[in-house]
């Protein structure tokens, strides 16, 4: 029997790889003579906006780690533009990565932020929008230039302007304040810039309490092999803290308590819906003694279980990145005939080049697994919208009696035993 599982591209899930309750970042006591004011919120929807270099996706993504060990509720949005290598500093080249925490149960990312972090002008304009009236927002005015204002259709400064009077604007220069800070490394200004991203983490990460511990050791992690680089982030992270502490812009600091359902404390893993499916495929492939073979063309977003599957060949996993749909899902059934636990991954334009054969597989009765990480639109569709718009087609697009189980996992972790109750139908 064939089987598809069904889901949207997972968003991270609300536990991540650190100590739930972990340290608390330092802060300052409560406001007095040359004192911070702290108050206490008990919701914050942050917004961290900037071209696709600018490191937004990895910024969120560690104030996402650091808020979900603290132990508040969370759900994030992240959104990344669907143009290839948009020209830098243009609309269509804005990535954004919104975080929705608070210290109650939440369930969706939220619509309009109470913080915007704006890297540039085009940051600026294609989100501004969104942001309702007293909002603070911080932005790079080290990017706020003639040549990237008119990029954007900017005649004149809306820093200057006043056109956001309205809201509680945070002029920093944080590309000027990041190289300043690591100067000592003797990086090119272009190696120094790439850092500011960790700076405005620092900054926000002093704004609301967040732990810092874990965002040091991922760096010292993820840049092992290149210390220099490793100890330069640390420090533009730590600079971003200490003008947070000692500016006197920034003269109120906000507390987000855990949320009362918050996980006990534990070692938690921060998983994406691509990951956890990943897992179940080769621990079904392990229950079932059968090995798994991973027949797929690449396509947004389904291409991450296909880079992940290629790493583990220790489990006898085999990856075949074919030259198109049909073929993909073509081999993949040939290794079913051939005794393997079959599986081909896509998404809503592929699932429809795939149909014939998944008729063909149903008629010989052989066992397949269809991965549908859904997105929006027909044929190229809209690569960077995740949402669940294949039910129907799942469900109905294939020639008559050609019976298919759906399986829809609920949450990124569900696509884990989705994986598992997948294999096992088929």
């Amino acid at each position: 029997m064939t089987s598809q599982v069904s889901s949207p591209a997972g968003q991270a899930d609300e536990a991540s790889e650190a100590l739930v309750g972990g340290q608390r970042a330092p802060r300052s006591g409560h406001a007095g003579a040359g004192e911070k004011e702290i108050r206490r919120l008990d919701r914050v929807i942050i917004r961290f906006a900037g071209d696709s270099g600018d490191g937004m996706q990895l910024t969120g993504d560690r104030f996402t780690s650091e808020t979900a060990s603290f132990g508040n509720d969370l759900s994030t949005l992240p959104n990344f533009p669907a143009e290839i290598r948009a020209p830098a500093g243009t609309l269509p080249g804005v990535s954004s990565f919104q975080l929705h925490f608070a210290d109650h149960d939440i369930l969706t990312p939220g619509d309009a932020p109470n913080v915007l972090v704006a890297m540039n002008p085009a940051a600026l304009k294609a989100n501004i929008g969104d942001v309702p009236r007293g909002a603070e927002i911080i932005v790079n005015t080290d990017e706020f230039t003639k040549r990237p204002m008119a990029k954007v259709g900017y005649e004149s400064s809306p820093l200057e302007d006043g056109s956001l009077d309205g809201y509680n604007v945070h002029p920093v220069p944080l590309t000027t304040l990041t190289i300043e800070a690591l100067k000592e490394f003797g990086l090119s200004r272009k190696e120094a810039e790439r850092s500011k991203n960790m700076f405005a983490l620092g900054l926000l990460s002093w704004m609301y309490h967040r732990p810092t511990e874990g965002t040091e050791t991922f760096l010292r992690s993820k840049f092992a092999k290149k210390p220099q680089i490793a100890e330069a982030n640390v420090t533009a992270f730590r600079a971003g803290w200490n003008f947070g502490e000692t500016t006197e812009d920034f003269a109120v600091s906000y507390e987000v308590a855990p949320a009362s359902q918050a996980f006990p404390p534990g070692t938690y893993r921060n998983i994406s819906g691509n990951l956890a499916l990943s897992y179940g495929l080769i621990a079904a492939s392990r229950q079932a003694d059968l090995p798994l073979y991973l027949g797929s063309y690449p396509i947004t977003p389904a291409s991450d279980i296909l880079h992940e599957l290629s790493k583990h060949k220790n489990f006898g996993v085999r990856t075949f990145q074919a030259e198109d749909e049909i073929a993909g899902i073509g081999a993949a059934l040939g290794a079913a005939f051939g005794g393997s636990l079959a599986v081909t991954t896509t998404s809503g334009p592929g699932v429809a080049l795939k149909s014939e054969t998944i008729g063909l597989a149903v008629s010989l009765e052989l066992p397949l697994l269809v991965v549908d990480i859904q997105r929006g639109g027909p044929s190229t569709g809209l690569p960077t919208k995740t949402e669940q718009a294949d039910l129907l087609q799942a469900m109905y697009g294939r020639n008559g009696e050609a019976p298919v189980p759906v399986v829809a996992p609920r949450t990124p972790a569900d696509c884990f035993d989705a994986a598992l109750d997948a294999a096992r139908i088929a």
